[in-house]
């Protein structure tokens, strides 16, 4: 399903389920020390989807640990993404010389849970929305707009070390499978980046997939 939003020479591995045997590595394991065990195996389904892609990129199986922000650390040269929910698990990667940043998020195909999505938007996003579920009935707006902001953030953080909440990032979603999102930068970063990202998104009746690939 992924591969279909990611741009030429980005690698992709996905899961439906934890059937495969996944092994961590003792670091990765001892983070999931008395983690429920869907968790576990959640976690190492994932892990095994983003070693797949580290190998397609002739990179060794390495331990992908989070770092600052909870974000998996790639080994040096690659930037990757990973996801999971309920009945999916995925990882993109390429090389830091060719792609500089990469977000996925997966989400059930469903409405937020109530009280969320005034959370997670503006008064603007919630009209555009509307609009949306107007002329396009059946696809989860809602669901699918904050899927695309957890895809751009896991693109950004990485990249500048900078947290953002839900409420300072603006994504305009288009019924045509793409998706641009506007953050609001800090003045606290100095180093200069560029505050709009553009992505894919695609709907199936159990999931939503949004995809930012940022190229050098």
């Amino acid at each position: 399903m992924i591969e279909a939003l990611l741009p030429p020479g980005v690698t992709s591995s996905e899961a439906f389920d934890d059937e495969a045997p996944a092994p961590l590595f003792p670091a990765e394991a001892a983070l999931m020390e008395g983690r429920l065990a869907r968790r576990r195996r959640q976690f190492a389904t994932a892990r095994a989807c983003a070693r797949r892609c580290l190998a397609a990129l002739g990179h060794s199986p390495a331990p992908l640990l989070p770092g600052p922000g909870g974000a998996p650390s790639w080994p040096a040269g690659v930037v990757g993404s990973i996801t999971h929910c309920d009945g999916y698990r995925a990882a993109v990667a390429d090389l830091s010389d060719r792609t500089a940043a990469l977000g996925i998020d997966a989400e059930p195909a469903g409405p937020l849970p109530e009280g969320v999505l005034g959370l997670v938007t503006s008064p603007a996003e919630r009209a555009h929305l509307r609009e949306l579920a107007a002329d396009h009935p059946g696809i989860p707006w809602d669901r699918l707009l904050f899927c695309a902001k957890e895809a751009v953030y896991k693109a950004w953080y990485p990249a500048t070390g900078v947290w953002r909440g839900f409420r300072d990032a603006t994504v305009a979603l288009s019924p045509e499978g793409t998706f641009t999102c506007a953050l609001d930068v800090p003045a606290a970063l100095t180093a200069p980046v560029d505050p709009v990202y553009h992505g894919r998104w695609s709907a199936a009746p159990e999931l939503v997939l949004a995809v930012v690939a940022r190229r050098r």
